[in-house]
């Protein structure tokens, strides 16, 4: 499908003529933006269910005008000038490149924020930076960028009791009313839709699930990963397959994790013997398994232990036995 515009980044207008426009004014905030090094179809894999939501996400982006003027739909949302993104799902299936790379591939510029960079130890100033970072991305057109969102997205507190309670409800509800402001591309990422307030959730335009790479989105993982330069043992096209195989379940972010710890290995392999390094089935296999079973142990069984070792330690300073 082709853009519309003939524009390199395919905004139609308002968003396209609204960048020129702003990209002459200075950005005086402390948010300061930065070019996006990532483009959709060059660096992100995605399974193919995400990618079809992505396509329609983009698609209100592409044919804006078509949309709002040609057809009239601002009639009855006024309001369509922004789009507001929840990436969700599981850590390591590429949310935050992702959010980068839609930047990249529309050309606008990128401002990427945690709670870290919003929240201070002085009440009230929460609040003022998300207005501030809302404003630096006003000044120069940049997609805004919210990580680990359900911290700042999650249900206001019903009942208040402390100056803390006070700060979280005013920073959401200040976040609420920027993002009514807001004309144009926020995109929040969170492993924890489900603590969304309501308020928040029905402002979304797109939720987009960032499922688990399936079996074809895996071989072009692999495929990306076994680099031209490491010398393989076999045939590249069946460790690809088998690979792709044997790492069912697992996110973009462990298959790199299985290159990281299966190099060293076929590098150690090799020097114990004297031969020529070269990556095998067996490096990679290794690799996985260590994986399958750090997840195993550290993420679920090691939340037991630790919790088992935690209490016996209470007791001892207790003095109980």
């Amino acid at each position: 499908m082709k853009y519309e515009s003939s524009d390199s980044s395919g905004l139609q207008a308002p968003f396209r003529g609204k960048l020129k426009e702003e990209q002459k004014k200075t950005n005086t905030s402390n948010y300061q933006t930065r070019k996006a090094n990532f483009k959709l179809d060059k660096d992100v894999i995605l399974a193919e269910s995400t990618k079809t939501q992505f396509d329609e996400c983009l698609a209100k982006l592409r044919f804006h005008k078509t949309i709002y003027s040609d057809w009239g739909f601002s009639s009855v949302d006024p309001l369509g000038m922004s789009t507001i993104l929840n990436f969700y799902g599981p850590p390591g299936t590429g949310k935050t490149l992702a959010a980068e790379a839609l930047a990249g591939t529309l050309d606008l510029p990128f401002i990427q924020l945690g709670i870290a960079e919003l929240e201070s130890k002085f009440m009230g100033d929460t609040a003022k930076n998300i207005q501030a970072a809302f404003e630096a991305a006003r000044e120069s057109s940049a997609v805004i960028f919210f990580d680990e969102a359900d911290t700042l997205l999650g249900k206001r507190l019903s009942s208040v009791t402390q100056g803390v309670d006070n700060e979280v409800n005013a920073m959401r509800s200040t976040l609420l009313i920027e993002l009514e402001r807001f004309d144009g591309i926020a995109i929040f990422a969170t492993n924890f839709a489900k603590n969304y307030d309501e308020a928040f959730r029905s402002r979304i335009s797109h939720h987009i699930k960032f499922d688990l790479p399936d079996f074809a989105a895996r071989k072009r993982m692999w495929d990306r990963m076994l680099v031209k330069g490491i010398p393989i043992a076999g045939e590249r096209g069946l460790l690809i397959e088998n690979c792709s195989e044997l790492s069912d379940g697992f996110s973009g972010r462990e298959i790199r994790t299985c290159m990281r710890l299966s190099l060293p290995k076929a590098l150690l392999a090799a020097e114990s013997l004297g031969l020529d390094a070269k990556l095998s089935i067996e490096h990679l296999e290794s690799a996985i398994k260590q994986i399958r079973n750090a997840n195993a142990e550290v993420a679920c069984g090691g939340t037991r232990r630790q919790s088992i070792g935690d209490a016996i330690a209470s007791k001892k300073l207790l003095g109980i036995n």
